[in-house]
């Protein structure tokens, strides 16, 4: 009788980790039992993976199982061999995936009393099927004991050091490894298409005039750099907090976490490290206006990915107050002062902007069919109608900002020709009522901003916005 092919659930079977997957979901539903974790890993491991499997569901059904793996199993059950899942994860979850993959014969996990990991797994598999009696598919460090154990190994997508330490045993059957590029992976999981956003810094140089200022151009370029970090560190806590929700949307299963390309383990060593560069720098080289700032928008992203964007209305303003931080950064950044006029056309503008972005989700929720509240939002696409007339509105309310901004006496000082300005209103009328059109279309797939900074249109309505100023100067 062929001897049985036992096979590793996390990192192999699929590209996640159960564990850090359901402390991650138990973090967002459970904001206020943050500390619990804490205890129940001082009572072990398995306590840890036994309270969180009791207290998070996982829809099994969207996790990034692997298809090579899948169909290496198919392939060795042809054989008639015994199929075993071992796993390191709960039982719960791990019985939860062999029934809906339907190919396992018996499944060997984690329960309150047993880590089935390692030597635990390995001790496990040699009283059962002797040493040598059985083929191990797995992919960290901590399967090498159960390589050292088994027949044939199989490596699949192998931890850094984990293949040249599986080699040196001399009984590595198969490598699979997923073609990736590594650079690519991280680039998309920082994404630096979104510090696009923080050119917002420069705005406030823009409306004082000093453009040219050498000094504070440094200044707003080392402020750039560190708020970027620090919002990469977000998105990457954004997309840890949001992997089950990102699996189940059509564009956003494709995100790095989500997706398994890179592991939730990687996305929790890069947090800090990005937070200390962003923090360290700020702290040594900017303002402590611009520091305080950035601490801020810190604490109010982090409430926004935890709790606030599953608030009606209150997401929303959250989001318009955090591209309103980005100019205030820059005031600070470079020693100037905030104006009113700034910060209410900011408030408004973007206001406008957040809105589109939730119409865009809800308006793709009800194309394909689904009337249901959206995944880990606070609104339902019946809500649709309601939220285009707030956008348009608000939008709007920024134009008459930007008209009255024209009438103060300071504007009247700072400007030789500040009549000029007027024709900015068309202009931006014209680009707010364009872009409510095409997002009641189903046009806009995107964030507004990144749309904003791409569309040929927009930038032309831009560019001609800009030479308005420079003529009223």
């Amino acid at each position: 009788m062929p001897s049985p092919f036992v096979v590793d659930l996390d990192g192999t079977l699929i590209r996640t980790d159960l564990l850090y997957q359901s402390l991650f979901l138990f973090i967002k539903q459970k904001p206020l039992q943050l500390i619990a974790p804490f205890f129940w890993i001082s009572k072990g491991k398995s306590h840890l993976k036994t309270e969180l499997a009791h207290r998070v569901s996982i829809d099994i059904s969207v996790l990034p199982y692997d298809t090579a793996v899948i169909a290496l199993i198919k392939g060795e059950r042809a054989k008639n061999r015994q199929i075993i899942l071992a796993t390191a994860s709960h039982k719960i979850y791990a019985d939860q995936i062999a029934k809906h993959l339907n190919l396992f014969d018996r499944v060997v996990a984690t329960d309150g009393t047993r880590n089935f990991s390692s030597h635990a797994k390995r001790d496990f598999l040699v009283e059962e099927f002797g040493n040598g009696g059985f083929d191990y598919a797995g992919n960290s460090h901590a399967d090498i004991p159960v390589w050292e154990s088994a027949g044939k190994a199989y490596i699949v997508n192998p931890e850094r050091g984990v293949e040249k330490r599986a080699l040196k045993k001399g009984n590595v059957e198969r490598i699979i490894k997923s073609p990736s590029n590594q650079f690519g992976v991280w680039l998309k999981a920082l994404r630096p298409h979104q510090w696009i956003k923080n050119l917002l810094i420069f705005v406030p140089l823009l409306a004082a005039h000093e453009l040219i200022n050498c000094s504070a151009l440094l200044s707003g370029l080392l402020g750039f750099v560190f708020f970027s970090l620090c919002a990469s560190s977000v998105y990457i806590i954004n997309d840890l907090l949001d992997i089950e929700d990102d699996r189940h949307h059509p564009r956003k299963c494709n995100r790095v976490f989500a997706s398994g390309a890179l592991s939730i383990k990687t996305g929790i060593f890069a947090v800090p490290l990005l937070l200390v560069f962003s923090f360290t720098g700020s702290l040594l080289f900017m303002p402590w206006g611009f520091s305080l700032i950035l601490g801020i928008y810190y604490i109010a992203t982090l409430a926004y990915s935890i709790v606030l964007k599953k608030v009606t209305a209150a997401d929303i303003i959250v989001l318009s107050l955090l591209y309103t931080m980005r100019i205030l950064a820059g005031v600070y950044a470079c020693s100037l002062l905030p104006t009113f006029w700034m910060l209410a056309f900011s408030m408004f503008i973007f206001l406008s902007l957040a809105l589109v972005k939730r119409f865009s989700e809800l308006r793709e929720a009800r194309v394909n069919g689904n009337h249901e509240k959206t995944k880990g939002r606070g609104y339902y696409p019946a809500d649709l109608e309601m939220i285009s007339s707030l956008g348009a509105a608000s939008g709007y309310l920024s134009v008459m900002v930007l008209a009255l901004y024209i009438q103060d006496h300071a504007t009247v000082a700072m400007y030789r020709n500040p009549q000029i300005i007027w024709l900015a209103c068309p202009v931006l009328l014209f680009w707010i009522t364009r872009l409510w059109l095409l997002t009641n279309r189903g046009d806009m797939h995107t964030d507004p901003v990144i749309y904003a900074v791409t569309d040929k249109i927009s930038l032309l309505s831009g560019l001609i916005f800009g030479i308005i100023f420079w003529l009223a100067i």
